[in-house]
């Protein structure tokens, strides 16, 4: 009950640095405000590990590479600890740890997408004006916008939100498949 618990911990740990990262990461990537409440906790949450990893790891392509690395890296330590503390000191498990960490930041990535959807989605319908709502509006819009092309409105009523969180939906289940596959 007590391994449960602590291993309880370090994955929220790991989960809540994880999302802070990617969501640096998608905040760069979109261009989106950082002069705003949320982005400023992101920025003081994981500026002390970013500024350092920059030096020898450069953005490309717009991404932040070096927010992406530490991502992957915060997921390698959190699935160590996770293998140590359940006792496997199989040598083959590392293959195993990098694909299990991989598929952490992923299914990580994929729930801050969801929450954001949401989130910009609440705001356009109940307070568009919302100080925060150009935040939302701006990181989920990349990923709308291919939707919103082929999906035209229905009464007014944007569905890319829905499509894009069924699409979501259908992610998780495959790499909740592909996560129980490297356990086999």
């Amino acid at each position: 009950m007590l391994l449960q618990s602590i291993l309880q911990v370090l994955d929220w740990v790991a989960s809540f640095f994880t999302m802070a990262l990617l969501a640096r990461v998608l905040m760069q990537w979109s261009r989106a405000p950082f002069r705003n409440p949320l982005g400023e906790f992101v920025l003081a949450v994981t500026d002390w590990a970013i500024r350092p990893t920059r030096r020898f790891i450069p953005s490309a392509y717009g991404l932040d590479l070096a927010g992406l690395l530490l991502a992957w890296l915060t997921q390698i330590i959190f699935q160590c600890i996770l293998h140590a503390l359940w006792g496997i000191p199989d040598l083959l498990a590392i293959g195993t740890i990098l694909l299990l960490a991989l598929i952490g930041v992923l299914r990580t990535g994929i729930y801050l997408l969801i929450g954001v959807v949401i989130v910009g989605a609440l705001f356009s319908w109940v307070n568009p004006f919302a100080p925060l709502a150009p935040l939302f509006n701006a990181l989920a819009h990349p990923f709308l916008r291919p939707l919103q092309r082929v999906i035209p409105p229905i009464g007014n009523v944007d569905l890319s939100p829905l499509v894009l969180l069924l699409i979501l939906q259908l992610l998780l289940g495959m790499l909740a498949s592909l996560q129980i596959s490297a356990f086999r």
